[in-house]
């Protein structure tokens, strides 16, 4: 497998850091939801402290993934596809990066206004607050942080059901482009299935 991205599939990059984006908002997702029940403790600050710099990463990663994506390309459509369908893919997948931005900087939005004390990411330097104290602001901040991430949880599902839907159903390579290829034997043949 190549780390650059091919004509045919995602290289090696594109595909680490699609799933790590992938695994750190299934753990924001869980410890968000989770936390608001938390008794206030010392582990009730630490688990907000975390959740607040995995979100802070969320944003760097997808950054270097855009700028990655800008430098080494795309796949092309996957030979077949109708038209309108590349145009959807299309759009979900940008509308996704913009979510993958926007949630975690609505909480860094809410995190500046809450007047909390200072964020260190990952305990290593403190984090600058984008917007001073505000209690008008609040609920403003809250609301649209929740939002967005219900907004991006419904983008996600759809986004996974369309993959699962192609490689299932349409029996095309969508999904085995975004997953490490296989090595295959060169002494016995491939199975039709696999050539792609």
């Amino acid at each position: 497998m190549t780390l650059k991205n091919t004509d045919e599939r995602w290289g090696a990059i594109s595909q680490l850091l699609h799933w790590l984006i992938v695994l750190l908002i299934l753990i924001l997702a869980v410890v968000g939801l989770v936390m608001v029940e938390l008794p206030k403790s010392p582990r009730y600050f630490w688990v907000y402290d975390l959740h607040k710099s995995t979100g802070l990463a969320v944003i760097a990663l997808v950054v270097v993934r855009l700028l990655w994506r800008w430098y080494a390309g795309a796949p092309r459509p996957v030979p077949g596809s109708p038209h309108w369908q590349e145009r959807i893919a299309n759009i979900t997948h940008w509308l996704l990066y913009a979510l993958m931005f926007a949630v975690p900087l609505s909480g860094w939005l809410f995190d500046s206004v809450s007047g909390l004390r200072p964020l260190r990411f990952f305990g290593l330097f403190k984090v600058p607050k984008l917007l001073p104290p505000s209690q008008s602001l609040q609920p403003v901040m809250r609301d649209s942080h929740e939002w967005l991430f219900w907004l991006l949880v419904a983008l996600v599902a759809v986004h996974a059901a369309a993959a699962f839907y192609h490689h299932l159903f349409q029996h095309d390579a969508t999904l085995r482009r975004m997953l490490p290829s296989r090595r295959r034997n060169v002494s016995s043949p491939s199975p039709a299935s696999e050539i792609r």
